[in-house]
């Protein structure tokens, strides 16, 4: 019987960059299928060629034993195969339904059929355990709903290999353990599973058999249940990776990021941040977990002068920074990794030297006698690439045309590199193979242990309690909880994250004392 998928021989380059190496990669019908590799090892790229989305320069493409041609991502769909990108691919202003059967509308008498397609939205949600209300708008939903949504589109088109892309980067626990009964619903129903994961505990849980890219090739191929988390690794790295954070070298010191009673105005009503308070000392990492558009990226904005406050204040030490400029905060030593490393935290069309000198290009030694100096920016770029292990053709090339995890670490190889009092750090190791986790992590402690402190943000809730001291959880704007990591579970934080109080912490901190003084009641929740 032919594999579902068989992809042989698939080679692209791009320019200095040879993505695919001849790579053979094969998928069985009905199984969960991990592919796994560190950034830069041409997993999401042959993914895409799966998609229609590039097209290979040699090799061949057989689904279900048939060789294809797929020119688009309509050629793709067309053959059965759907894929679920990082950034979700909807429109916001229409709803569920309307989105999912895009270019595909049911019609009576000539007109769209609205209630039909309403109704297969719903019989699809219905039979794979999907969530959804059709009629809803696609703004007015949370994260987890969005996933389902292009979920649904895919199998609306009739898809029967699915590919999902790092699909629980913005999912609490709970979101993660409902994706997966979902997974598990479609391989029953006989779909096959495609996923492109960091997170090795999520490939034992879930997959059946793994396989493994390095520098373009395929390096491994393993069945799940006869392999480990190290063995993965090896083969991902070519070494052992040990992700386990050493403890603070000393306590807490002074407090450096004090911020009280900040609230951001959102586009509704609500307000993106409400009151929220907050306080950093040196030597410290503080934790902020909730789910994606809680408010996190609009505190950390606050903080950093991108939004506009109705209130509130920001400290860094003894100064008051509260009405400065980007330019004026991040003088006044606030460095900041931003959770949008396209558009925020890079240029793309620059080079990786221009990028790792933005900051530092009005002092010495890049700045000499008012002129940049580019011997020294090419050296400082040179330093950074080695240390972080950024895989580029050259300092040269556009960071625009590198991996996401690649340009990442050019984000916070420049951040880290200010040595600033407050280092905000907004999803740092997002979409980062765990080798650069690793070496992220490390240069995350030696900073704090250099008496860095450290505000961290990111939906990795194993890489907030693994580095976090105290783990503050925000929930419709508002910082609903503080948990000391001895306390911290996934499970525990997850409830915060969702919006509820955990009984035996409800009757504990009924009136508990929140980070500004004030008082908690037990329904503040």
């Amino acid at each position: 019987m032919a594999a579902e998928v068989s992809m042989r021989g698939i080679t692209k380059r791009f320019p200095g960059v040879l993505a695919n190496d001849s790579v053979d990669f094969e998928v069985e019908s009905g199984e969960i299928h991990a592919l796994m590799g560190e950034n830069g090892a041409g997993k999401s790229i042959l993914m895409s060629i799966l998609a229609g989305v590039y097209q290979p320069e040699e090799g061949e493409i057989l689904i279900r034993g048939e060789r294809q041609t797929l020119a688009s991502p309509l050629d793709a769909i067309n053959v059965g195969i759907g894929m679920v990108f990082q950034s979700f691919k909807l429109f916001p202003s229409l709803t569920i339904a309307e989105n999912v059967v895009f270019r595909r509308e049911p019609t009576k008498r000539g007109l769209i059929d609205r209630a039909a397609a309403n109704r297969k939205v719903a019989e699809i949600a219905e039979q794979y355990g999907l969530a959804v209300d059709p009629a809803a708008r696609v703004d007015s939903v949370p994260v987890g709903v969005l996933q389902r949504v292009e979920i649904i589109k895919a199998l609306y088109r009739e898809a029967r290999v699915l590919i999902l892309d790092e699909p629980t980067a913005v999912l609490t626990p709970q979101e993660t353990d409902r994706l997966f009964d979902v997974l598990r619903a479609l391989k029953a129903d006989g779909r096959t599973i495609i996923l492109i994961t960091h997170k090795l505990n999520e490939v034992m849980a879930i997959s059946d058999r793994v396989t493994v890219l390095r520098d373009g090739r395929n390096v491994a191929q393993l069945v799940t249940a006869d392999s480990s988390p190290e063995e993965i690794t090896r083969h991902m790295t070519g070494r052992h990776v040990d992700l386990t954070t050493p403890p603070p070298a000393q306590q807490p010191g002074q407090v450096v990021l004090d911020a009280r009673e900040l609230t951001v105005p959102g586009s509704g009503e609500r307000n993106a941040v409400a009151e929220a308070s907050l306080t950093v000392r040196s030597g410290e990492i503080v934790g902020i977990a909730g789910v994606a558009g809680n408010g996190q990226v609009e505190l950390a904005e606050a903080i950093i002068g991108m939004r506009r406050t109705t209130s509130g204040s920001v400290r860094i030490g003894d100064v008051d920074l509260s009405h400065s400029s980007i330019a004026q905060r991040r003088d006044g030593g606030i460095a900041y990794i931003p959770e949008d490393r396209h558009a925020i935290g890079s240029a793309g069309t620059a080079d990786a030297i221009d990028n790792l000198a933005l900051g530092h290009h009005r002092k010495a030694p890049i700045m000499s006698h008012g002129l940049l100096a580019r011997g020294a920016m090419l050296e400082h770029a040179k330093r950074l690439i080695k240390r972080f292990g950024v895989k580029i053709a050259s300092p040269s090339t556009p960071v625009g045309t590198l991996s996401g995890g690649n340009l990442q670490k050019v984000v916070v190889a420049r951040e880290l590199d200010y040595k600033s009092p407050l280092l905000i750090a907004e999803q740092p190791t997002r979409g980062v193979d765990i080798g650069a986790i690793e070496a992220i992590h490390r240069e995350l402690c030696e900073y704090r242990d250099n008496g860095g402190a450290l505000l961290l943000i990111s939906a990795e809730l194993s890489e907030i309690m693994s580095l976090s001291s105290r783990i503050l959880v925000m929930f419709e704007g508002r910082i609903v909880a503080e948990v000391p990591k001895a306390e911290a579970t996934e499970a525990l934080l997850g409830l915060y994250m969702a919006g509820h109080e955990p009984e035996e912490r409800h009757r504990a901190s009924a009136f508990a004392p929140l980070t500004n003084g004030t008082t908690q009641k037990g329904d503040a929740l």
